[in-house]
């Protein structure tokens, strides 16, 4: 099985391999920043206008089929050659295949384009929403990947994406890659940006769903989610119009996930709401399971030394030296400055101390305040490498704490961000309770999680913070990607 992306030497290669010559990130693209590592293909890495020539890689004919660049990846020794891993990619294949003569058409117009004549005003049954464009029985079939931690579902996306048919490169109907934690935060801000328009264009309460979903459309025909879950009743809700009309406008999903679409929201609330959501995505993608006997997260690697316990004088003391080397020598500006005020969503959020490139927060400004995820990912957003200081063990009073610092987490491995921290106690037994009253049951079942993901259930102890199947995963993939985050390799890569 190939290795999904920042685990070893040869993930660094794969990067590389997606364009060669052109610096890799895991940053994910949203709407107010330009398409920055996920555009993969060669075409989209044109110089500058006043060159007459245009760039090409070396190896750019292997950009055609996600199959012809796999097998180009394994014959240069980046990829280890992977017979389950490549019964996954015929299924990618498929679809690929399918979008090639696939012409989803023109996206309909904003409604405030939309004018009416005199008498049309009267008599006109214009629609007062954007109307769906596709049937969705002509959508193609898109792909659900599911599977553990480590299968490399990240890297298979990634390798589809990079390879897509000519007509959703940038310059026609275009393409999304993003991380499904961003791309929710960036609907509700849509949804937010179109109620105060109708609200100004006298169109009163209205479901702004559609208009949403039609400016998603707009900005790509093909959208690769990754890390697709539902933790929230908001989310849940949410999903199930927002794709039915996403495929109305003819767009393609490609999703990965640790869970089955039968698994997903399980025991949350008003779950009954939901079913159809998961009944969409069983009906319009095909369901692919891609565990396999091969796990590299298992695979031994050394940690850097980036975590720093216990919360004693050296301890401060070496990571103030540290924040002092990093900021003195950081190229996008060394100045540190105390307060400085980031506008977000018409608030102020308040970084305590930060260079150009590196900011410096304790746990209680990061976690013990009413933070977001839209918080977190401003600050991953605007800073390459973060300190983290006085990170407490956390028990059963700091629940909500240790929710946010799990979505903190997430948010520093999507964007690659470097991460220096300091605890009470070692990283991975933070969220270890000293007197954790689980029934042997409840223990069985997280020590079998934590095997999943390759972790020692002793060095990470035992915890009563997590009562549903959804947090605990939540918990176990933080420990999981702590340790990741922790390695050389990650050191070398994230950060840039």
């Amino acid at each position: 099985m190939s290795l999904p992306p920042a685990l070893c030497r040869r993930c660094l290669k794969w990067q590389r391999s997606l364009l060669p010559g052109v610096p890799y990130s895991h940053k994910p693209q949203t709407r107010r920043t330009p398409p920055r590592s996920f555009s993969t293909h060669p075409s989209r890495f044109a110089p500058s206008s006043k060159l007459s020539t245009k760039f090409e890689p070396p190896d750019h004919h292997t950009f055609k089929d996600p199959l012809t660049r796999y097998d180009h990846l394994v014959s240069t020794g980046v990829l280890k050659a992977d017979p389950h891993q490549r019964l996954i990619l015929m299924k990618l294949q498929r679809l690929w295949t399918d979008l090639r003569s696939y012409d989803p058409g023109p996206v309909p117009p904003q409604i405030d384009e939309i004018k009416p004549s005199y008498f049309g005003k009267f008599f006109s049954r214009s629609p007062t929403q954007p109307e769906a464009t596709v049937d969705l029985t002509s959508v193609p079939k898109g792909i659900y990947l599911y599977g553990s931690v480590g299968t490399g579902k990240t890297m298979l996306m990634d390798l589809f994406h990079s390879t897509l048919p000519t007509q959703f490169r940038p310059g026609k109907y275009g393409s999304t890659r993003i991380h499904f934690h961003s791309f929710m935060i960036d609907v509700l801000q849509r949804q937010h940006e179109v109620k105060a328009k109708y609200k100004e264009m006298g169109l009163g309460e209205r479901d702004v769903m559609p208009e949403v979903a039609r400016r998603l459309a707009l900005e790509g025909r093909v959208l690769c989610f990754d890390e697709f879950q539902v933790t929230d009743i908001v989310t849940a809700m949410l999903l199930r119009g927002l794709l039915e009309r996403l495929m109305g406008f003819g767009v393609v999903c490609v999703m990965t996930s640790n869970r089955h679409p039968d698994e997903l929201y399980k025991n949350g609330i008003q779950r009954n709401s939901f079913l159809p959501a998961i009944d969409l995505i069983k009906t319009h993608f095909e369901i692919v399971d891609l565990d396999s006997p091969t796990d590299y997260r298992k695979i031994p690697r050394a940690l850097s030394q980036v975590y720093y316990h216990p919360l004693s004088p050296e301890t401060r003391t070496e990571m103030a030296k540290l924040f002092e080397a990093l900021t003195s020598s950081d190229p996008k500006g060394s100045e540190v400055v105390r307060g400085r005020k980031l506008s977000l969503w018409g608030r102020e959020l308040v970084i305590p101390e930060s260079s150009g490139s590196v900011a410096r927060f304790s746990f209680t400004d990061l976690c013990d305040r009413p933070m977001s995820a839209a918080d977190y990912l401003e600050v991953t957003s605007k800073f390459a490498t973060v300190f983290v200081e006085d990170v407490p063990r956390l028990g059963l009073g700091e629940r909500d704490q240790a929710r946010r610092f799990i979505t903190f987490i997430d948010d520093l491995i999507d964007r690659q961000t470097k991460l220096f921290l300091s605890s009470e106690v070692p990283i991975f037994q933070v969220f270890s309770d000293e007197h954790s009253d689980n029934t042997a049951a409840s223990e069985k079942h997280m020590r079998e999680v934590m095997d999943d993901l390759g972790l020692n259930a002793e060095d990470v102890g035992s915890s009563s913070l997590f009562n549903s199947d959804e947090e605990l995963f939540a918990f176990a993939r933080c420990v999981s990607r702590l340790s990741q985050m922790g390695t050389k390799e990650w050191s070398e890569l994230a950060g840039r």
